[in-house]
């Protein structure tokens, strides 16, 4: 049984037409072994965002092959996508992306009822639960701080039961020490999920299980168990200028 819950091959991405065309992602092979909690890294304009796009199937590379949890992206139409995205795949971002009218319990029931379901107050709750937000179920986002917010974002990703959670920033509208809770429950979750983040934080790529550097839409280089002192060195050379 294949254990990788996303394989990318020779996937291109570009964007713009002539003397103006750039590439975004050059051929990329990469995997992601189930269960893992994966750090993406790189300078700006390294592809990073746009590998997250592709791989979480919100863009459709120009070539190459994308496939997650057991489910090949090529090919499929748009509402086959969209319903692949809706119940297999879980987003974070680095906005909190709440509607502030509604608690809690009804942000993170919203994608259930978009997709036609009549979620119980039980999988909501629970999902609440693995973020550690029981008893804030009927308090809405302005009655909730920026790391409970991310929180509630979380559990909203989390409520469809998704092998694979995408993590665009999730801690780049936060400050530090509630930035690290949020990691904290990241890291509690994988095993469970396979994590993939992007990040420019080496704090943030600590508490992963691996990082991966991007330069010019390229994998260039891996680090297992990364620390934040390992990651900042990293990223260091990664961005001196060659002479």
């Amino acid at each position: 049984m294949d254990d990788q819950a996303v394989r990318l091959r020779a996937v291109t991405k570009t964007f713009g037409r002539k003397s103006a065309r750039v590439t975004a992602l050059d051929r990329v092979d990469l995997d992601f072994r189930a269960g893992t909690f994966t750090a993406v890294m790189g300078p700006s304009g390294s592809g990073k965002s746009t590998l997250l796009q592709c791989a979480a199937g919100l863009d459709r590379p120009d070539s190459g092959t994308v496939r997650v949890a057991g489910h090949e992206l090529t090919g499929l139409s748009e509402t086959r996508l969209a319903r692949l995205r809706r119940d297999r795949i879980g987003f974070v971002f680095q906005a909190f992306n709440l509607l502030p009218t509604l608690t809690a319990e009804q942000n993170v029931a919203l994608p259930l009822r978009l997709a036609g379901r009549r979620p119980g107050s039980g999988p909501v709750r629970q999902a609440l639960a693995q973020v550690g937000l029981e008893g804030r179920e009927r308090h809405r986002p302005g009655e909730l701080s920026g790391g409970q917010q991310q929180r509630v974002a979380i559990a909203r990703a989390l409520v469809s039961g998704p092998p694979v959670l995408f993590a665009d920033e999730p801690t780049g509208a936060l400050d530090s020490a509630t930035g690290r809770g949020v990691l904290e429950l990241l890291r509690t979750l994988a095993g469970r999920t396979t994590i993939v983040m992007v990040t420019h934080d080496p704090v943030a790529a600590g508490f992963a299980d691996r990082a991966v550097f991007l330069v010019d839409g390229r994998p260039l280089s891996e680090l297992p168990s990364p620390t934040q002192a390992s990651v900042a060195e990293r990223m260091t050379r990664l961005t001196v200028p060659a002479c």
